[in-house]
């Protein structure tokens, strides 16, 4: 199931928090090489997780994570102003209706359909909040996942060749997108809601055009 939870309430569920962050230390780090931090429990975390984040989580039947990403307004402080704004020739982005999108993370023995429903997820945050695009930086590998799922950002910025590229993307979400990866995911709308709705009290509005 999905879950929405901010960072202030992650200690209502300490197995999914902290398998949340054991495998953002085994993505990043382990599998993929980055320069992270890793505290002595194993956890990935960095400064953006003490700005009171709103996660998307793919919680498993065993109460263990799944999958995430983690979201900002960017009226705020954000990972693409602070430390990507070379690959926005340094133009800021600052806007009520863009939120930034970041640690999209998936443990490694998730189905592929868990990556299709945190987008299902961040396209629920979408409707409820009147937010129009996510933007976030992402590396070459996850140009297949996204056109997999059917929903490719606009690139706004890049740097590197191949598969040592970064970009700062942009995504958009019409009612076309969240058909397509309601299929992708596996999920009923309804289903989507009543997860959307268990975590907030009321469902998303339907703010987009078909």
């Amino acid at each position: 199931m999905l879950r929405y939870v901010y960072a202030d309430q992650l200690d209502q569920f300490p197995r999914l928090r902290d398998t949340m962050f054991r495998d953002r230390a085994d993505q990043f780090r382990t599998r993929l090489g980055w320069e992270v931090e890793v505290d002595e429990n194993g956890f990935e975390r960095d400064q953006y997780d003490d700005l009171n984040p709103l996660y998307v989580i793919w919680e498993r039947a065993d109460g263990t994570h799944g999958g995430s990403m983690r979201f900002l307004p960017t009226t705020g402080r954000t990972m693409v102003n602070e430390h990507f704004l070379e690959l926005m020739d340094g133009v800021h982005i600052n806007s009520p209706l863009i939120w930034e999108c970041t640690r999209f993370c998936l443990n490694r023995n998730s189905e592929s359909r868990v990556a299709a429903a945190l987008m299902l997820g961040g396209g629920e945050l979408m409707r409820a909040f009147g937010v129009k695009h996510f933007v976030g930086v992402f590396d070459a590998r996850m140009v297949r996942i996204y056109r997999m799922i059917g929903s490719s950002p606009t690139v706004l910025g890049a740097s590197g060749e191949g598969r040592t590229q970064i970009s700062v993307g942009l995504w958009d979400y019409t009612a076309d997108d969240r058909a397509k990866v309601i299929e992708r995911a596996g999920v009923l709308s309804a289903l989507s809601e009543a997860w959307f709705e268990s975590s907030f009290g009321y469902l998303p509005e339907m703010r987009m055009t078909a």
